[in-house]
């Protein structure tokens, strides 16, 4: 990829995809002091500022550093992975210990801050998987996700609310395997029922210490099922 090729938008992207291909490509070793901003930018055709964008992309991705009077240096010749892909690629009983202290804080958080609207969306999020609980595997596991997406999503956090937003798609594929494997909902087609009513309940009624006990209980059991498959 040469220089000149970059055009007019986005310039950021395409700076950071250059520079990334220099260094995976080994043009710039481990250990290499890349050329300054100015530099940069005059042989990209861009500003500094985009250029200044563009390595900080590069340091998130582990791949160079910058030292304190002295430049920007390659550190690493492979990205390290996005946190998505370390999600789809990490054991389930992993995701699930992470979760549970995501889910444990973001229950707490949502017995003190639930709002009208809040408590509305759980008592209808609750009955909602309770429909499901007539219905396939596949509803019945998204009802529930969607059960806890709304405990989350009361406790009016933004970095609450992403974190639990990477876990869904991982979640949802697991735990659908793990429903069909153990055949969970053969005696129970409502499994979880009664956990999940106390989670809410206790949100509903203010009290944090209970709705974080639900929802621990509530993982931990499914983290038991997990490690015995």
């Amino acid at each position: 990829m040469s220089p000149g090729a970059l055009r007019p938008s986005p310039l950021v992207e395409q700076a950071t995809a250059y520079l990334r291909e220099q260094i995976t490509s080994g043009e710039w070793p481990v250990g290499t002091r890349l050329p300054g901003e100015t530099a940069l930018a005059k042989s990209l055709g861009v500003g500094r500022s985009t250029v200044r964008e563009a390595l900080r992309a590069l340091a998130g991705a582990g791949l160079v550093r910058a030292r304190q009077g002295s430049g920007v240096f390659v550190i690493a010749s492979t990205p390290e992975e996005d946190w998505s892909t370390q999600l789809r690629q990490a054991a389930i009983t992993d995701v699930y210990e992470v979760r549970a202290l995501v889910e444990a804080e973001a229950a707490q958080l949502a017995a003190r801050r639930r709002t009208d609207e809040d408590v509305a969306a759980l008592r209808e999020a609750l009955e909602a998987r309770r429909t499901a609980g007539t219905l396939g595997d596949a509803a019945f596991v998204k009802a529930d996700i969607a059960l806890h997406e709304a405990v989350v999503a009361a406790a009016h956090n933004p970095v609450l609310t992403g974190l639990f937003r990477n876990f869904v798609p991982v979640l949802e594929q697991r735990l659908l395997d793990l429903v069909q494997l153990l055949d969970l909902r053969a005696e129970d087609p409502h499994h979880g029922d009664a956990g999940h009513a106390a989670l809410v309940t206790a949100v509903v009624e203010g009290d944090a210490e209970a709705a974080g006990a639900a929802l621990r209980g509530e993982l931990d059991a499914t983290l038991a099922l997990l490690r015995s498959v």
